[in-house]
């Protein structure tokens, strides 16, 4: 199956009812995109938690190695990586309580798409979660 993004309705309802998001990839630095986005997502009141096993802690949250290793519920799986490491994250998503995997802008993998979609993920791909946010939730 080729992959599809979900509908404007289907993301707002994702945003409105999410609570945390695991940004995967999430730097330290506050001139990467990663982190100017996922700031503007907890200053509209969202829990970030950063995962990346090269920084200690980001916005003011501990950073985690792996997805696998968050102990608290995650709503949204935000990814910051390069396409050719989605396969990965995407089973370690599958392996954690959360069933929305929501790559950023300009990253798209149809492997990844695909063993998420059997695992009944909600896939989002190539698209900027703080702009679907400012255009979808008022």
């Amino acid at each position: 199956m080729v992959w599809e993004n979900p509908s404007n309705e289907t993301l707002k309802d994702i945003l409105t009812n999410a609570r945390t998001i695991a940004v995967v990839g999430l730097s330290n630095n506050p001139g990467r995109t990663s982190y100017q986005i996922a700031k503007i997502m907890q200053q509209q009141g969202y829990r970030i938690i950063p995962v990346n096993p090269t920084v200690e802690e980001v916005l003011g949250e501990t950073s985690y190695a792996s997805l696998t290793e968050v102990p608290d519920k995650i709503d949204i799986i935000n990814v910051f990586r390069r396409p050719e490491f989605l396969p990965e994250i995407a089973n370690e998503a599958a392996q954690t309580n959360c069933k929305v995997f929501w790559a950023q802008q300009g990253i798209i993998n149809q492997e990844a798409f695909d063993f998420l979609k059997q695992r009944d993920f909600t896939v989002v791909m190539d698209l900027c979660i703080k702009v679907v946010h400012a255009v979808l939730v008022k």
